[in-house]
């Protein structure tokens, strides 16, 4: 047994950061797979094998983070670090699990101007195609469980057509109104509500990182409009991508799609490239706004640009798990904050489907041979279980092959 097995479990500050920091960094060079993969890495290392939490403590935090918008892989990592080694413990578990991947993806997006030949065009497009296959098995696993019944799945359509038919403010309207027809269309049975986490932390600090991220949510764009300063700008679009992001790492995608291509501040096939290249890399699917703000025009961009856009995009999440822990347990047990989840969830779905379409589909499916190497890789992702990090070597072998013959 690991000699740290016979510590105090879940709930008491018995580690420190740097613990903490060394724990995670591990699973930021290793964790590949995506959010739930990145759950089952959590459980074997810290309900397992390390027993900082125990196995309701974990399931519960785990609850909470797929109830609350943002990257819950990322949340859940923030939170056992709370609960080992405090506020610097959870800045440790965050850091680590998320550097390596962004700092990876940085030194790309720094590296795509000298990609200017048939092979970087080669690989570049293979990059494409595999994003065409991850979003397409995220939208066929997320259908197949948040759309079981025909009121969830009306939702999902009707999101899909809010989405393409009204663009960013779509994706905004179709999680509200999912929400509010979840409310009249998703009651079911209740579960159980949460009662094995053990926060130290005060309600008032709960209700004032809930103040703080809404300050933001709605105070950012107002602020950048006014002092015209293009980092606040960058800031506050990633923020409200974060904000927005229910159901799982891959629906960033539309949001961050409406916030940095349709502005022009980053080409599609740039955006697509380094969408491809993050199913790649371990941690969180977030760290692609770390090659987003690297890649942007005009200024900041680089490693200014990057460090603004992984900043906004984690931060709302941040907040709401904040403002959340003190109150889960009541919340958890909601009828209707759990119905009204399942509509948001619904229409996530739809959301991510109509993105499946324009960009992903769009910008990448040129040819029969493109449509057959990125069906491929989805049969390789759904019915084979082949790690994403795979499916990516064989798809970008697959389009270097075809453009040299």
């Amino acid at each position: 047994m690991n000699s740290e097995a016979g510590e105090q479990v879940a709930g008491s500050r018995t580690g420190t950061a740097g613990e903490v920091f060394r724990a995670f960094l591990k699973l930021g060079l290793t964790a590949f797979g995506g959010p739930i993969a990145h759950l089952g890495y959590f459980r074997d290392e810290f309900v397992t094998r390390r027993r900082w939490i125990d196995e309701k403590g974990y399931a519960d935090l785990v609850a909470l983070c797929q109830f609350l918008p943002g990257p819950a892989s990322s949340q859940v990592g923030f939170a056992i670090g709370l609960l080992r080694a405090g506020p610097l413990g959870a800045a440790a578990a965050w850091s680590a699990f998320t550097l390596p991947s962004a700092l990876l993806l940085f030194l790309f997006a720094s590296g795509t101007a000298a990609f200017d030949n048939p092979v970087a065009d080669g690989l570049l497009h293979g990059l494409k195609l595999c994003a065409v296959a991850v979003v397409a098995q995220a939208v066929w696993g997320m259908a197949r469980t948040l759309t079981p019944d025909r009121p969830r799945a009306g939702i999902a359509l009707a999101a899909l057509f809010l989405v393409t038919f009204g663009g960013a403010f779509g994706q905004i309207l179709a999680i509200a109104l999912g929400g509010l027809s979840g409310l009249a269309l998703c009651r079911g049975a209740v579960a159980e509500p949460a009662k094995s986490l053990s926060f130290s932390l005060p309600r008032s600090f709960g209700l004032g990182c809930l103040i703080a991220f809404f300050i933001l949510l709605f105070g950012l764009p107002l602020l950048a409009a006014t002092l015209d300063l293009q980092g606040l700008r960058l800031f506050d679009s990633f923020y409200r991508s974060g904000a927005l992001v229910f159901g799982g790492g891959h629906v960033v995608l539309p949001l961050l799609e409406a916030e940095v291509v349709q502005p022009g501040w980053v080409s599609q096939n740039t955006f697509l490239a380094g969408y491809g290249l993050a199913q790649a890399m371990p941690g969180p699917l977030f760290t692609f706004s770390a090659y987003l703000g690297a890649a942007v025009v005009p200024a900041p961009n680089g490693m200014l640009g990057a460090t603004i856009a992984l900043a906004g995009i984690f931060l709302p999440g941040f907040l709401l798990l904040l403002a959340a822990l003190p109150f889960w347990n009541g919340l958890s047990g909601n009828p209707a904050a759990q119905a009204a989840m399942r509509g948001a969830n619904a229409a996530v779905v739809g959301i991510l489907g109509a993105a499946l379409y324009d960009p992903v589909w769009t910008g990448a499916i040129l040819t029969p041979a493109d449509f057959a190497l990125a069906f491929a890789g989805f049969l390789l992702l759904t019915v084979w279980k082949t790690p994403p990090w795979t499916v990516v070597l064989v798809i970008v072998a697959g389009a270097l092959i075809l453009r040299a013959v």
